[in-house]
């Protein structure tokens, strides 16, 4: 930093330090400022221009070294100078010393955080030199962050400061208007009863709505601008396009033709997407059919000397394509079609945020115009960048379905839900299983000990876990396949016959014309970025399911696409806030482990105070019957209530046990109404109200008991 720079630090520093060592700031109250009202207008009479200098000075100086104190000038501008002036003097003051307080910013830091922040600032220098002016001016509308901190920040930028002038100029004057009006009735307040005047009243009212309104300002011109680029048509072919046929699209589609709009869905593949065709029903048909197996392979746990299962690995997976027929035609075309839904099998693009053109499977194009579009067009499976990965050949949890003889050795990457799943089911048809993940444990998302209770059964039924291994590289030696992973620094070789990739999903997000429109995507969660209405930066243009996010599961998209549909077909005249409190999940290993809310470590990330309550299923008598006696129930609450903030389950059909809580904290349940609830014996979800009774030991009001104990001696005519 040259001498000039540390010079004005010193200075700004001494003026700073002044101001509140000498307690400068009482000035800037209230209280003091209606004592002296008559005293300043007084001034302000004798010396009209004076009394404006001095203010002016004063408000651009507080402003530029950005002390407190700026919210109640405005207030005194309207009390002193009524709103005329007021306005037009606390509208260029503020601008003036915004400006100053943003050049001192650039003058005293730009250089350093340069220096130390080069390629971030670049990337913002960009943004800002795209789209600064309009978001400078959205943040004066709508105070989102304080003024003094915009200043500041857009100092470090490369903003020109004529821009940050005038559209400050321009952005603060609404509130000024506001801020100064409310100022002239607080001038009249001469006792309580002022207090209630309905000038005053009205003032601070517009000062509540304000920010609101600016909002919908805001909003409604970001919209506009964003589409500013194509002709809107007079009329539409459509209300609502509906791009993708899977979970979410097909109950967007469904509820716009059940409130009778106008609505095609357009899928390129298979309608059902993921779900039916290679996701959750083809994978828990084969969980099914190994689940017997398993059985079979316990025989004496069930008092059955020996049993003996003959199969057919390629009747098996062909018993789990008839349950994809068998279920295809809850999501055929015919079923939507009789629903009123225009179905089209074929490619879809967005060309302008009211057309989508279509080249149906016939090899014809169709152009529509809508005046909303869903984008629902789902997710793959994730491919590393490995090297060798091509060459000895992959498969994912989209191609593993068209196996029909079982891998010798199988190598499966990745040890989230997906992959443990699979691994599991293909060990107990007998391939001999190796699960590489890169992390210390499976189940990440899950509390440790869920996670080792599902290692513990992984390695019981030889199960290879290699945990801490990076994989680097495949390469073929000879006839044989094998994986070079690092695990602890060291190179470690895996042979394998078979891999199966199951490393996350990536959204589908190429080929519909979202990068033309310039919708934009959440990049570090490969996802199209949304708000809470599910729109995105077009304001006619929405997503759902796992093109979205957060959640990638069946159940969540078609959440999603309840709001996604709701409001695309009602916007402006009626929304909904997507709702993700209570969002459950599922893992169908064995043991199986079921989710709602936090748990542990994600409480403890988080810093939210917690209590556990646990209930071991080994305890229960339906499990003990059904040689199922492993796992848990664990349930957070807010410490010393009964309130519900998670549960996990882990055993014998936990995702079914795990809906009764998502009930309860849906509707504000807790554990006292759980446990006043029947439930059935002998069943599994006498579990649930078990760890509700665990809770309520763990919180008797011991004093009243031994209060209570004490009147049961009296009546038994024991002394005391």
């Amino acid at each position: 930093m040259n001498r000039r720079k540390r010079v004005l630090l010193l200075v700004i520093a001494v003026a700073i330090g002044g101001f509140f060592f000498f307690d400068l700031g009482q000035y800037l109250d209230l209280a003091f400022l209606k004592s002296q009202q008559a005293a300043i207008e007084g001034f302000r009479d004798r010396n009209p221009v004076a009394s404006i200098a001095i203010y002016f000075v004063i408000y651009v100086v507080v402003t530029a070294l950005s002390i407190p104190g700026a919210a109640l000038l405005t207030l005194a501008g309207g009390a002193v100078f009524g709103l005329l002036w007021g306005t037009v003097v606390v509208s260029f003051a503020s601008t003036l010393g915004a400006t100053a307080a943003f050049l001192l910013a650039r003058f005293l830091l730009r250089d350093w955080v340069g220096q130390r922040f080069g390629q971030r600032l670049a990337s913002i220098d960009e943004g800002v030199r795209r789209e600064g002016a309009f978001y400078l001016f959205t943040l004066r509308l709508v105070p989102v962050f304080p003024f003094f901190l915009v200043n500041l920040l857009l100092g470090l930028t490369a903003m020109r400061t004529r821009t940050f002038f005038w559209v400050s100029q321009i952005g603060m004057l609404p509130g000024t208007v506001v801020y100064v009006n409310a100022g002239t009735q607080l001038a009249r307040i001469d006792s309580l009863g002022g207090i209630l005047s309905p000038a005053l009243l009205g003032s601070f009212a517009i000062l509540g709505v304000f920010p609101l309104i600016a909002r919908r300002v805001v909003e409604r011109i970001r919209g506009q601008r964003v589409a500013a680029r194509w002709p809107r048509p007079a009329r539409f072919d459509r209300n609502l396009i509906v791009i993708g046929g899977g979970s979410a699209g097909l109950v967007t589609a469904y509820i716009a033709a059940a409130v009778k709009a106008k609505v095609t869905l357009v899928e390129r593949d298979k309608l059902g997407g993921d779900c039916l065709n290679t996701g959750c029903v083809p994978s828990k048909a084969l969980i099914r059919s190994a689940k017997f197996l398993s059985h079979v392979s316990r025989a004496s746990e069930f008092g059955v000397a020996s049993a003996e299962a003959r199969f057919d690995f390629a009747e098996v997976m062909e018993r789990v394509q008839r349950i994809i027929r068998e279920v295809a035609p809850h999501d055929s075309a015919e079923r939507y079609t009789a629903l009123g839904v225009d179905v089209v099998q074929g490619a879809a693009r967005i060309v302008s945020p009211w057309a989508v053109e279509i080249e149906t499977a016939e090899g014809e194009h169709r152009r529509l115009t809508t005046r909303a579009i869903v984008v629902a067009t789902g997710a793959r499976p994730a491919v590393p960048d490995l090297p060798g990965l091509e060459e000895v050949g992959y498969l994912s949890s989209d191609t593993v379905w068209s196996l029909r003889e079982l891998p010798r050795r199988l190598l499966v990457l990745g040890g989230g839900p997906i992959g443990c799943e699979l691994a599991q089911a293909f060990a107990r048809f007998g391939a001999r299983v190796t699960l590489l993940h890169r992390g210390p444990r499976l189940l990440p998302r899950e509390d440790a000990d869920v996670s080792e209770l599902v290692m513990q059964r992984f390695r019981a039924e030889g199960i290879d876990l290699r945990l801490g291994h990076h994989a680097k590289a495949f390469v073929r030696e000879g006839d044989d396949k094998v994986l070079i992973a690092d695990h602890a620094g060291q190179a470690v070789r895996v042979p394998f016959d078979t891999v199966l990739l199951a490393l996350g999903r990536s959204a589908n997000l190429s080929g519909y014309g979202l990068e033309e429109l310039g919708v934009r995507c959440a990049r570090c969660a490969r996802t199209i970025e949304t708000n809470a209405l599910l729109q995105t930066n077009y304001p006619n243009i929405y997503a759902a399911g796992d093109v979205a996010g957060p959640w990638q599961f069946t159940h969540t998209a078609a959440h999603q696409a309840w709001y996604a549909a709701v409001n695309a077909l009602f916007a402006p005249f009626k929304t909904f806030k997507a709702d993700y409190r209570v969002i459950p999940w599922a893992t169908f290993v064995e043991p199986e482990v079921a989710r709602v809310g936090l748990n542990e470590q994600e409480a403890r990330a988080q810093g939210i105070a917690f209590e556990v309550t646990v209930y071991g299923i080994d305890d229960l008598d339906r499990a003990i019957a059904d040689s199922e006696a492993h796992g848990f129930i664990k349930v957070l609450t807010v410490p010393g209530k009964d309130r519900i903030l998670g549960v996990t389950i882990v055993g014998e059909h936990a995702g079914d046990l795990i809906a009764e809580y998502v009930l309860a904290m849906k509707q504000g349940i807790g554990l006292n109404r759980i446990l006043g609830t029947i439930h059935i014996y002998p069943t599994l979800a006498e579990a649930n109200k078990y760890v509700a009774g665990n809770w309520k030991r763990a919180h008797a009001p011991k004093r009243l008991l031994g209060w209570v104990k004490r009147f049961h001696d009296w009546r038994r005519g024991a002394a005391g």
